[in-house]
């Protein structure tokens, strides 16, 4: 099945419930009100952590659409919680390093400048490796350029959603690794700018149609209006690169 040329069949206007992780918050809130204008249906999002959202569908909240990480989807899909077919790519997003605004902003053109200011710092932040897919690489790569000891006790794990990247702004930490889509979505911060290919990796994202959604159709649509091409500014605008 092919979302992106999917349109909404549905006569009477509905809710469609947007469950996803919050890299794509920004994003999502760009896309809502035009589609919202041209199919008369309404959005109510529910944003989380990665870990948080699987936990509350797994607990018996409900959903009509789902937007995850790639492999998280994937899993949800075999496992039976997805109309088959439904799940549709939509952009991926890279990690990139923040600094207070205003502050000096360090060399990342290469992996030995990465670890020399990641060293120099004061103090770091990054997201929890037990709730986000970027803290989990993050501590490879701090084990790749052999720092990891070196940079523990000044390290704080903690995501966006719970002020990660405040912790930057507020001047409590000096620099930060996240997605670049959760520190644009911050104030008082300047993106230094992405991790150098030899270190990056990017999340993609998608989406798909809860099993049980009782508006499959309008759902669908809604992942039709993310994926198509001529409406991908959005998902830049939000430090995404949209599929393709």
């Amino acid at each position: 099945m092919d979302a992106s040329n999917t349109k909404t069949v549905s006569p009477a206007a509905t809710e469609i419930r947007v469950y996803a992780s919050g890299a794509p918050r920004a994003a999502l809130k760009r896309f809502a009100p035009e589609f919202e204008q041209a199919t008369g249906h309404k959005l109510a999002f529910t944003f989380d952590g990665v870990s948080a959202i699987r936990e509350r569908l797994a607990s018996g909240e409900k959903a009509d659409v789902v937007l995850l990480p790639v492999p998280m989807l994937a899993t949800m899909e075999k496992a039976g919680t997805l109309r088959p077919g439904t799940c549709t790519a939509l952009a991926r997003v890279g990690i990139g390093v923040v600094v207070r605004q205003g502050a000096a902003l360090p060399d990342l053109s290469k992996p030995e400048a990465v670890r020399k200011a990641l060293l120099d710092a004061r103090s770091i932040a990054y997201s929890d490796p037990k709730l986000a897919p970027s803290g989990i690489h993050l501590e490879r790569i701090l084990a790749q350029l052999g720092i990891a000891g070196a940079v523990r006790q000044k390290t704080t794990l903690r995501t966006p959603f719970d002020g990660g990247v405040e912790l930057i702004a507020n001047g409590d930490v000096e620099m930060g690794m996240f997605l670049v889509s959760e520190i644009r979505m911050a104030e008082g911060v300047t993106l230094v700018g992405l991790l150098p290919p030899e270190l990056q990796s990017y999340l993609e994202f998608a989406g798909g149609v809860a099993l049980d959604s009782p508006v499959p159709e309008p759902a669908l649509a809604l992942l039709g209006f993310l994926s198509d091409p001529e409406r991908q500014d959005h998902w830049r605008a939000a430090g995404f690169e949209p599929k393709g």
